[in-house]
């Protein structure tokens, strides 16, 4: 695969995260580059410094990434500053983290669970992606019950949802800080 270049500013989030201090927006031409329009995890180097990310997709068929404290501190990176960033997609998919409540509710049932475990990483990615769209507590917990519904029926990937957040406009980078 390909290596991709592109300059760009590290933007600080408008309201506190807790999985990231930092993100910086990744260009439609690199996005185009990439296996998917959904998640999807590159590797990446910038002043340096290397790390693997999962990629968010940005509503408008490219990308955003997340970077962390870890980040920022071993790329020596300052909120706001612009750097040439190096990406390329990860030879591998590794396989995603699944949420402790997604994970007890699929284990509670025999037959989601052999499905969940026949399913490819991919896959895996867009039920985890589904859940963790849901903006209320009351829908993360309905799409978990569907989630096990559906793979207890054996459905392997997850319907009527848009990775991409394209047509939905839900999924979108965060807002930036304007102070």
């Amino acid at each position: 695969m390909a290596v991709s270049q592109f300059s760009a500013r590290v933007l600080q989030p408008q309201k506190a995260e807790s999985d990231f201090e930092a993100f910086v927006v990744v260009p439609k031409a690199v996005s185009d580059c990439l296996p998917r329009r959904g998640r999807t995890t590159a590797d990446v180097s910038v002043a340096g410094y290397a790390f693997q990310v999962t990629l968010e997709p940005d509503g408008n068929l490219s990308h955003w990434l997340k970077l962390s404290s870890k980040d920022l501190v071993s790329g020596n990176l300052l909120m706001g500053e612009e750097y040439v960033f190096e990406l390329s997609p990860a030879t591998e998919e590794p396989e995603p983290s699944v949420p402790k409540d997604l994970a007890d509710s699929i284990q509670s049932s025999a037959e989601a669970l052999e499905t969940w475990q026949s399913t490819t990483t991919i896959a895996r990615v867009d039920w985890i992606h589904w859940v963790e769209s849901a903006r209320q507590a009351k829908t993360r917990a309905k799409r978990i019950s569907d989630a096990r519904s559906m793979l207890s029926e054996g459905k392997r990937r997850v319907c009527c949802f848009d990775n991409s957040g394209f047509y939905s406009k839900a999924l979108k980078p965060p807002k930036v800080f304007a102070g």
